[in-house]
């Protein structure tokens, strides 16, 4: 049995978000072409051919090349297209009318320069911790010229596309499976690719010292844990330690502590005999009332209530 202290962070966090994968398919595209993803699945695309603009929620426009890697992780809505063409077709109405079981390809444009694409579409099922999905960015950009897809994301896809078109015996879990892996590579790549940039709790486990501090918050989450603690596991000063925490998780150290145990008190509170004052003592609140009052203000509703009460009912 793996002892905790040697489980990775990423693992760890992960493991509270679990992954659902839908579907993967390819796309044919010809100029002019835009199409419209609504809101709801996150996507992956792996460009094998051509190029393309995508355009968040937001209205940012990014340019994506041949061997590129997308991820739009958030299920928020977005566009893709030739970055000319205004006129987008809906892509839920191209599948219904053209995907099959048979054929898992969507064709679209005018006949003129082709783009072709591997598409995935999932969800993370993260409703006792939308903090952790909302951190991310809208769009994940993994250039082919940074080489961290060093070729696997080309295979995966082929790999994943060919056990969606045989329909071998247990390819459903394998392609969902198949799209955890993609999607667990896309995040350590896209850490590894900002290096301490703008990338939320991911991008502070790519610094040694922070990444100590957060490990230690993980292995030992019901400790009564203070900056000046966490600072000395860092091996920083503690007002260093606070300002560098801050500025890579956007949370201040005892702030994460805090939403993290409160994030496993719901897990606890969801088995069928939990009772509120054992978790109150176990996650390390003195009071049953104090717990009770930070369980409410983080997920908008009572601890009893948690067994019947998901985060979207808010």
């Amino acid at each position: 049995m793996m002892l905790a202290s040697r489980v990775d962070l990423l693992s760890q966090i992960l493991a509270m978000v679990s992954l659902h994968g839908e579907i993967v398919f390819t796309v044919e595209l010809s100029q002019p072409w835009a199409l419209r993803f609504h809101p709801g699945a996150a996507y992956f695309f792996i460009v094998l051919e051509g190029g393309l603009t995508v355009v968040n929620d937001q209205g940012h426009a990014l340019q994506v090349a041949t061997g590129d890697l997308i991820m739009l992780p958030r299920g928020l809505g977005h566009g893709l297209s030739d970055g000319e063409c205004a006129t987008e077709a809906d892509l839920a109405a191209l599948m219904a009318a053209q995907v099959t079981a048979e054929k898992l390809n969507v064709s679209h444009g005018g006949g003129g320069q082709q783009t072709k694409l591997i598409a995935g579409a999932f969800r993370f099922e993260s409703a006792s911790v939308p903090w952790l999905v909302s951190a991310l960015p809208s769009v994940i950009h993994i250039p082919k010229a940074s080489g961290e897809t060093a070729g696997w994301a080309e295979g995966l896809g082929y790999f994943m596309m060919k056990e969606a078109q045989e329909v071998y015996p247990g390819a459903s879990i394998m392609i969902s499976r198949l799209i955890d892996v993609l999607v667990i590579s896309i995040l350590r790549s896209w850490v590894r690719i900002e290096r301490g940039g703008n990338v939320g709790w991911l991008g502070a486990l790519g610094d040694a010292r922070i990444s100590r501090a957060l490990k230690a918050i993980h292995d030992e989450p019901y400790r009564r844990w203070t900056v000046l603690d966490l600072a000395r596991v860092a091996g920083l000063s503690r007002s260093g330690f606070a300002a560098r925490f801050t500025a890579l998780v956007k949370e201040a150290p005892l702030s994460y502590h805090s939403r993290w145990r409160l994030t496993l008190a719901l897990g606890l509170m969801r088995q069928p005999d939990a009772k509120v004052g054992s978790v109150a003592r176990q996650v390390g609140y003195d009071s049953e009332a104090a717990f009770s009052r930070a369980f409410k203000a983080q997920f908008g509703f009572a601890p009893m209530n948690a067994k019947s009460t998901t985060i979207q009912d808010r």
